[in-house]
């Protein structure tokens, strides 16, 4: 059963964040399942540290990428805003090249906050970062500019 209160295709997840980090990062999401969010990301001099390995802060952007966007999913948009609370990280293995793979799943799916896990592997289904996302859930106030 699916735990999705919208449904959008990875194609509609990707083009939300294509003008923003994601996009600049090259995150695809590739898959929604039922209850997860699966996406990848070029491991590339984007998103290298000067060391030419995979940026800690890349592979937490891409967890919170997933985090956030299934936390989106499961709230009612038109109401609610899903925003960051807290991300930890443990980074495991190190990545030169290739295509890092997130898979987003909750742990906790709650009125006022989501928590979620994320795991990055590479291209050989190797463990390389696994972070927990604690969204908040928050009441939508009208924005004004000034």
């Amino acid at each position: 059963m699916s735990i999705w209160k919208r449904a959008a295709t990875p194609a509609e997840l990707t083009a939300i964040g294509s003008k923003s980090m994601p996009g600049y990062l090259g995150i695809i999401i590739t898959e929604v399942g039922e209850d997860f969010v699966r996406a990848t990301m070029p491991v590339n001099a984007h998103t290298h540290q000067p060391f030419g390995l995979l940026h800690g802060g890349a592979s937490v952007a891409l967890a919170e990428t997933l985090g956030s966007m299934g936390s989106v999913l499961c709230i009612d948009s038109e109401r609610f805003m899903a925003v960051g609370q807290e991300i930890n990280a443990n980074h495991i293995r190190g990545m030169a090249s290739g295509l890092v793979t997130a898979t987003a799943r909750p742990w906790h799916l709650g009125r006022t906050s989501h928590v979620w896990h994320i795991e990055l592997r590479d291209e050989d289904a190797k463990l390389v970062c696994v972070s927990r996302l604690t969204i908040a859930v928050v009441e939508r106030r009208d924005q004004k500019t000034t």
